[in-house]
């Protein structure tokens, strides 16, 4: 990731400039919350897509710059708001912005970030944008809806499980590239397709985030191994075992989901190792990422393209 940042570094710098300017308010507690969670890090794989996306296709302008920041304060809004509703207390390694100030704190500062992001919208003057955004993010909490009438349900399948994080994770990055290239002035068609490989590169980034939850380090995620289970959310990986396993191993997944309890999580990890859910999900993943690649065809050999691979590589193979 250190290398493909640098493809884009200065005008990462930017952004980076951009959000602190944005997170400025009279009201102290939403500074405070505000920078808690952008000065924890983490990937900023949203407007790193943004930045790569353009400079692919010619030049990263300052609409890009104040893109990828609108980017970066949509997803920050929606971990707020996911870490009150899931109950979370660790996020990038450390405390989550609700353990640490509260969920009534957290949940109000997330308001104020999507404000923010619309905001910044208008100044960009664009209705593409505006329309395409104002869906995306419409999307995204249909998708927290639908994963939270899900929660507990032993019976959701595949397609279900798709939906979700298509609506959930996969939206945002396909509307990153999608209002990249809108705004680099490009045709439909290129748009669509930069769309579609966001969508793309975003469902295999999830499946591997669900394989990481059994299969991951907690030091290294910066997260709680078996988290999704003390969530009641059936990820693909549970999915699979359920349909793989012994009765005696179903009744034990099928009572962690609707307990959500990681009481039995050791023994869940190893029917899900047993069964091939692990690889069977990485397989999913891989599926995802080649239909990535495909679209990708269309961008001119650079240095931004090449950084846009490795991501899409990246998104498949990493421990956290």
């Amino acid at each position: 990731m250190q290398q493909i940042h640098t493809t884009v570094a200065h005008d990462f710098e930017r952004v980076d400039q951009l959000i602190i300017e944005q997170l400025r308010s009279n009201v102290d507690m939403v500074e405070n919350v505000g920078h808690y969670i952008v000065d924890a890090g983490g990937k900023r794989l949203r407007p790193l897509l943004v930045l790569l996306s353009a400079s692919a296709l010619g030049e990263c302008r300052d609409e890009h710059i104040t893109f990828a920041a609108i980017i970066e304060f949509i997803h920050t809004a929606t971990l707020l708001h996911d870490d009150v509703v899931d109950i979370s207390t660790l996020r990038r390694g450390r405390p989550s912005a609700n353990a640490k100030f509260g969920n009534a704190p957290s949940v109000l500062v997330g308001d104020f970030l999507y404000t923010r992001a619309f905001q910044l919208m208008v100044q960009l003057d664009s209705m593409p944008i505006l329309a395409d955004m104002a869906q995306t993010t419409n999307i995204i909490a249909e998708g927290e809806v639908l994963q939270l009438t899900l929660a507990g349900d032993v019976g959701m399948n595949e397609v279900q499980y798709l939906d979700v994080i298509t609506r959930k994770t996969a939206i945002l990055f396909g509307a990153a590239c999608y209002g990249a290239a809108t705004l680099s002035g490009e045709q439909e068609d290129t748009r669509n397709t930069l769309r579609e490989f966001g969508l793309n590169l975003g469902i295999a980034f999830q499946m591997i985030d669900d394989v990481l939850d059994y299969d991951g380090n907690a030091d290294t995620m910066g997260k709680n191994v078996g988290d999704d289970l003390t969530e009641g959310k059936v990820t693909l990986p549970l999915i699979h075992a359920l349909l793989e396993a012994s009765a005696p191993e179903q009744a034990i997944i099928r009572h962690a989901i609707t307990a959500k309890s990681t009481g039995q999580i050791d023994e869940i990890i190893s029917i899900v190792r047993r069964c091939g859910s692990i690889d069977y999900t990485r397989a999913r993943a891989r599926h995802h990422y080649d239909l990535a690649l495909e679209k990708l065809a269309i961008l001119p050999s650079s240095k931004a393209c090449d950084a846009l691979k490795r991501i899409t590589e990246l998104s498949i193979n990493r421990d956290h």
